[in-house]
């Protein structure tokens, strides 16, 4: 079998690869779930996903506690440990696809430096905007970058995960 030729700066697959791509998703540990997938998704425009028929249908198959497992966040159900955000043109895709943050309750979380974090790109002149709107949704402003060849301001979400505006 000879190898594919591929075009000129043109995405292919890593040698011994899988034949598909497998869909990744970013996830998050944190405190409170609920709270953090609601301050994302209102940095990104993002959707919060609604999981109320999952936990129900969990819940009667008695693999969940309602009371153990479940909170209620604007008169529907989601799962105390875990919640999740997509991107708008993801949420009709297929399970397990598309742009999707998790963010999942985690008891014995490290502190120190995020090993990761986000970089919210929106250019050098709407930075300063981009700022003012995530600060008004409970983000704080850490410190700011401006010098040839690099320019950020560095934030902190509501539970103190960094993250960067560019």
């Amino acid at each position: 079998m000879t190898q594919p030729q591929w075009p000129d700066l043109a995405y292919r697959p890593a040698s011994g690869g899988p034949d598909a791509p497998i869909h990744t998703q970013l996830v998050v540990d944190c405190d409170d779930p609920q709270a953090q997938a609601a301050f994302w998704a209102a940095a990104l425009g993002y959707l919060v996903e609604d999981a109320h028929d999952l936990v129900e249908a969990v819940l009667a198959a008695g693999y969940a506690d309602r009371e153990r497992d479940t909170v209620e966040v604007d008169g529907r159900l989601a799962f105390r440990m875990g919640t999740g955000i997509k991107h708008p043109d993801d949420v009709d895709g297929p399970r397990g696809t598309g742009r999707r943050i998790l963010f999942q309750a985690v008891p014995d979380r490290a502190g120190g430096k995020n090993k990761l974090h986000l970089d919210l790109n929106v250019g050098r002149d709407r930075i300063d905007a981009e700022v003012a709107r995530l600060t008004a949704l409970g983000a704080t402003e850490r410190y700011r970058v401006d010098e040839p060849g690099a320019f950020h301001t560095t934030m902190a979400d509501p539970e103190g995960n960094l993250f960067c505006v560019q």
